[in-house]
């Protein structure tokens, strides 16, 4: 009986999930709906049971979410975010707290894939920071389980022309405009089905797509990728850049510098948002003051990094000075 009485209220929950229909009883003790599921045998007779139809779904936390990136971009704010390549959620948790705009879970570069990034767009969720995915390639695969965590933008790679860019759009769509699987009623994106607005809300009204331009022909592009519909940002890639014209060993040489300034007028011509990577050549603010609507500034383990060495360098010196110092004193005492 227990055993039954655990099934039905299982039935229940996926009646309600894949939305099964229901048939009305006629029941005199009670008016209300019944649910017939198949289950294996033994539990009842003809392989059937009957469930109750399930109990209305909770109210979602009304709780007013932070505004979206699309909707702050569109009010003409310049957005300051950071990169997390380390995959730490507490790292994450302290980006997030510190107050950056957004923060990229990047997937391209750092050891993690969509497992990993959970944890980490849960922690900025729990800040309010929204969370942007960059993926390892231009995949639908990546795509469809990058979108189905919940990140409020989704970065391509190596965007090269607007074929690329359509593709992108299209790993970001429902079908009948794309090819997006759908798994909505099971995801985190969706509240794992309490959510009912999603559909109406994530693509256009909320998705950020970001397509990245990081070769001298995605430059010669840049005006058909940005005339694809919905592409919202075109992302520089400098390193890249410099990468694609054989001086990645030369970084005095100015060439990346002033093909990135034609793409940047370029991109800004089109009415797509213009994003970016702060190098040694160009601080956060100078990307800002050159029209840049989102400017990544820093990356989790760079701040680390930086840190770290710096702390060696101010204390282990004192510390080498000073044994340096006992070590002359006793000297002295022996003679």
């Amino acid at each position: 009986m227990m055993m039954l009485r655990s099934l039905n209220m299982g039935c229940v929950a996926l009646a309600h999930q894949f939305s099964i229909p229901v048939s009305s009883s006629s029941s005199s003790s009670s008016s209300s709906s019944k649910l017939l599921l198949m289950v294996p045998k033994g539990f009842k007779h003809n392989n059937w049971v009957t469930c109750e139809s399930p109990p209305p779904p909770p109210p979602l936390n009304d709780q007013t979410p932070p505004a979206l990136l699309k909707e702050r971009l569109a009010s003409g704010e310049q957005l300051y975010g950071a990169f997390s390549v380390s995959f730490s959620p507490i790292v994450a948790e302290i980006l997030g707290w510190a107050q950056y705009d957004f923060v990229v879970v990047d997937m391209e570069h750092g050891p993690g894939g969509t497992m990993a990034a959970l944890p980490v767009l849960q922690v900025l969720a729990s800040t309010g920071t929204p969370a942007i995915l960059r993926l390892p390639a231009n995949d639908p695969v990546w795509a469809k389980k990058a979108l189905d965590l919940g990140p409020a933008g989704i970065m391509f790679p190596m965007i090269e022309n607007a074929d690329a860019a359509q593709n992108a759009v299209r790993a970001c769509r429902y079908p009948p405009k794309g090819i997006r699987g759908a798994a909505f009623p099971i995801v985190r994106a969706a509240r794992y089905g309490l959510d009912y607005s999603y559909l109406d809300r994530c693509e256009a009204e909320e998705l950020l797509i970001m397509c990245q331009v990081e070769s001298v022909e995605a430059v010669k592009n840049i005006p058909e990728i940005a005339a694809v519909e919905g592409v919202d940002c075109i992302q520089m890639g400098p390193l890249d850049l410099r990468a694609d014209m054989g001086l990645l060993g030369f970084p005095t040489d100015s060439s990346p510098s002033n093909l990135l300034r034609e793409a940047e007028e370029m991109v800004k011509s089109t009415g797509v948002y213009l994003c970016g990577f702060a190098t040694a050549d160009d601080s956060p603010s100078a990307l800002m003051e050159l029209g840049y609507d989102m400017v990544s500034g820093a990356v989790d383990v760079g701040l680390l990094r930086n840190a770290a060495v710096a702390d060696v360098q101010q204390h282990k010196q004192k510390t080498k000075k000073k044994k340096k110092k006992l070590d002359n004193s006793k000297f002295s005492k022996i003679l």
